[in-house]
Formats: C-alpha cells, structure tokens, sequence
C-alpha cells in the first residue's frame, strides 16, 4: 500500500469514527437520566473512540510528513 492509499485509509477511518463518536455522543442525550449505569458505559465507550482518533490524527500526521520528505527527494 502506497503512502497516498494509506493516508486515504485513515482519512476515512477518521472521519467514520468522528461519525460515530458524535452518533454516541448524541445517545447519552437521549438516554435520559435516569439509567446512570448505561450512561457512564456509553460515555467510556466515547472516550475510548477518542483516543482512537487521537492516534489515528497522530498516524495521519505521520504519513503527511513522509509524503513531505519523499516529494522533497
């Protein structure tokens, strides 16, 4: 897989994660207060999607940089 194809892979990774992280975001609204236990599994579970487009942004920037240096060759 080139440099290009996997920029475009996390790109879209990225982009179907924030999806869902919002979709789960929106969840916890419509949840309601009164299922404290559901709630706080549905917000872990945000937070975990989180850190995964924390790392998945870090990856990205990584590919952006080597595609940088291999036009600068």
């Amino acid at each position: 897989m080139s440099t290009k194809d996997e920029l475009r892979q996390v790109e879209e990774d990225l982009a179907r994660l924030r999806a869902e992280n919002q979709e789960v975001r929106d969840q916890i609204r419509d949840i309601g207060a009164t299922d404290q236990v559901e709630i706080s599994a549905v917000i872990s579970q945000a937070d975990e999607q989180v850190e995964l487009i924390a790392g998945l942004e870090r990856r990205r920037d990584a590919l952006i940089q080597r595609l940088e240096e291999e036009g600068a060759r």
